[in-house]
């Protein structure tokens, strides 16, 4: 165990009030605390690291906040703990009270590092440009909503299939419980290397989520996209699609540390998040 001061950086992705008066009672609690120090904070503002090692990024909010953190890190990824002031919140899975409750095992830093999963996705132009995105949660190609879009998918170059629909989802396990989810996709354990493709009201039946290896290049083309089609990668990024471009996703070099305390597994998550709890004849919470 360190001796040294648990080193924080508190990142919120605003000022609203809530977000104000919990960062409040959370700095006069840690103030109040040994053992701890506050390298940096950022409520609202850009995310800037200082030179000296950090132990915890500490965020307020919800997975959106989280989402927003992890792309402000970049390429500099630091464990994040998420202190929930939403509702779900599968990443932000602490309440402030639970945070307050374990505070000793944190400063102890008796917590879990889990890494997980990023995914870089590469748009590129058919003038031959190229941006490239770091993402945690999915890349999503969506359609205007005023015709049905088709994407051709191919894995490693290989063609699979074209979904024809109101477009297409490629997430990461973390991804795997937000719009994926929402469009039918199955539920995968976060640690997992793997992306999940998940059409979004595909016009044909047979046109179900795929599961496959991380280690793969994924290849999206969409040759009869419209004004209006649209790639979304995290909900953060947005970017027009022209019928020349391509979208490759591939697993990134650099991963996603989520911070876990005793009792906030994966399964003990999706039992208090999904009310699992009216369907199970258990009568404990699973740890």
């Amino acid at each position: 165990m360190s001796d040294a001061p648990l080193s924080l950086v508190v990142f919120a992705r605003d000022q609203s009030r809530r977000v104000q008066d919990a960062w409040d009672e959370l700095s006069a609690f840690l103030d109040a605390r040994t053992g701890v120090q506050i390298a940096a904070t950022a409520i609202a503002g850009d995310l800037t690291l200082p030179d000296e090692p950090v132990d915890l990024v500490l965020v307020l909010g919800g997975d959106g906040a989280i989402l927003r953190a992890c792309h402000q890190l970049g390429p500099r990824q630091h464990p994040v703990l998420g202190i929930n002031l939403g509702r779900l919140g599968f990443l932000a899975d602490l309440s402030p009270d639970e945070f307050r409750e374990n505070f000793e095992l944190i400063r102890q830093r008796q917590y879990q590092v889990v890494e997980h999963l990023m995914f870089e996705c590469a748009l590129k132009r058919g003038d031959g440009s190229t941006e490239t995105f770091l993402g945690l949660n999915e890349a999503a190609i969506r359609a205007s909503g005023l015709q049905m879009i088709d994407v051709e998918l191919a894995i490693n170059d290989e063609p699979v299939t074209t979904y024809s629909g109101d477009g297409l989802i490629v997430s990461t396990p973390v991804g795997s419980t937000a719009h994926s989810l929402s469009a039918g996709g199955p539920l995968l354990r976060q640690d997992l290397q793997a992306f999940v493709v998940t059409p979004i009201c595909p016009h044909s039946l047979s046109n179900r989520p795929l599961v496959d290896h991380a280690d793969r290049v994924y290849t999206l083309d969409v040759p009869n996209a419209d004004v209006g089609a649209t790639l979304v990668v995290d909900g953060q990024i947005r970017r027009p699609i022209r019928p020349d471009d391509r979208i490759e996703i591939r697993k990134a070099s650099v991963t996603f540390k989520l911070a876990r305390i005793p009792g906030h597994s994966f399964y003990a998550m999706l039992y208090r998040k999904l009310g699992w709890a009216g369907h199970t004849r258990t009568t404990h919470t699973p740890r």
